[in-house]
């Protein structure tokens, strides 16, 4: 079921009692024009920003406006017009500090084109995720921005939808839709890369899903094992770690798993920074040192990571920049501008800090 963003403030052709002497009665575009000596089509112009309008007559237009307490009825308008002034974001789980944060920017960049936000979680299940994309779904919102994850290649024509669609997250469709992607591969490839590059050798690695042929797990698994192969070190399979659900409680028990199993290992990379503070956790009530016996690193530059002990080093995937990028791909599909679909991958950054060279070298 779609959630508000936030509530609306019920929007009224007028204000209230003060502005008619305390009648109660709803000030109308057609009192503002008679107030101001034109026509309620001159007030509708000057509203809507047409710009062959006298100067003149724009100022007494909105001075009449200001003067009467005037409220245009936005969601009349937009009715008329086709349209909601909404757009929704389905994400897989707003209990993940990345979605909710994600969330939250998406928001506020929405709130530059005027537009309000609706929010679905989709948990990650493939028939809540097709639900997402129905006509029925559709008609609640002007556009949508979709981060799947049950779904894969072979469900491209299901992004067939008559409703503008802009897709976030991994880049496993090509087309036929907007999509703005996370640099995984050379993300990780940035954080494995980091860790060699301070000694480490036999680094683990959280949140594999074995079996997975596309989606995040599959991507960020295969980066690393690229960048480990780049310099010439062989991982051990014992060493990369199933989690389910990314959360700090499987970051922690695989953990607390590849303790028990006696594997050695000189650093950890969780898959996301929840797996990797679920492990810091866990390293830190068995005595070891971060980063002297164990550095740890992670991906999506939560805000925790900045305020964790120790703070943890992860992959900036630009969050900001993600959502500011989609909205602005919606706001142009929505209002037809393009007819090409685009993909753009964000810019990653590698923050630097305490687990990992036990500074705070890049907050």
């Amino acid at each position: 079921m779609w959630t508000r963003s936030e509530r609306f403030r019920a929007d009224t052709d007028g204000p209230s009692d003060s502005a008619n002497g305390g009648l109660g009665l709803a000030v109308t575009m057609r009192d503002v024009a008679k107030h101001a000596g034109v026509s309620p089509k001159t007030v509708s112009n000057v509203l809507s920003g047409f710009p062959h309008i006298r100067e003149t007559t724009r100022s007494r237009v909105l001075a009449s406006v200001e003067e009467l307490g005037y409220q245009l009825n936005l969601s009349a308008r937009n009715f008329r017009a086709g349209r909601t002034g909404i757009i929704g974001l389905a994400v897989p789980e707003l209990s993940l500090p990345y979605f909710a944060e994600l969330a939250d920017a998406v928001i506020n960049a929405a709130e530059q084109h005027g537009l309000t936000v609706m929010i679905e979680q989709t948990g990650a299940r493939r028939e809540r995720e097709l639900t997402v994309l129905s006509s029925e779904r559709g008609q609640l919102v002007d556009g949508l921005l979709f981060s799947p994850l049950a779904l894969g290649p072979a469900d491209v024509d299901h992004l067939r939808t008559t409703t503008p669609l802009v897709l976030l997250g991994e880049r496993i469709f090509r087309g036929p839709v907007d999509h703005v992607a996370i640099d995984n591969v050379a993300g990780t490839q940035a954080a494995v890369e980091h860790l060699i590059a301070a000694g480490r050798r036999r680094i683990a690695v959280l949140g594999v899903h074995p079996g997975e042929e596309a989606g995040t797990a599959a991507i960020r698994y295969g980066a690393y094992l690229e960048a480990m192969a780049a310099a010439g070190l062989k991982p051990a399979k014992k060493l990369a770690m199933p989690a389910g659900p990314w959360h700090r409680s499987t970051g922690a028990d695989a953990m607390e798993q590849l303790l028990a199993g006696g594997k050695r290992f000189d650093a950890v990379i969780g898959l996301n920074d929840t797996l990797a503070l679920g492990a810091i956790r866990v390293l830190t009530r068995h005595g070891l040192r971060i980063p002297d016996d164990v550095a740890v690193a992670g991906f999506d530059d939560i805000d925790e990571a900045r305020y964790s002990t120790p703070t943890l080093t992860t992959v900036d995937p630009s969050r900001k920049e993600i959502a500011r990028l989609a909205v602005k791909l919606l706001v142009e599909r929505m209002a037809g501008d393009r007819t090409e679909w685009r993909e753009i991958t964000a810019p990653y950054a590698l923050r630097v800090r305490e687990s990992t060279t036990g500074t705070a070298a890049n907050a």
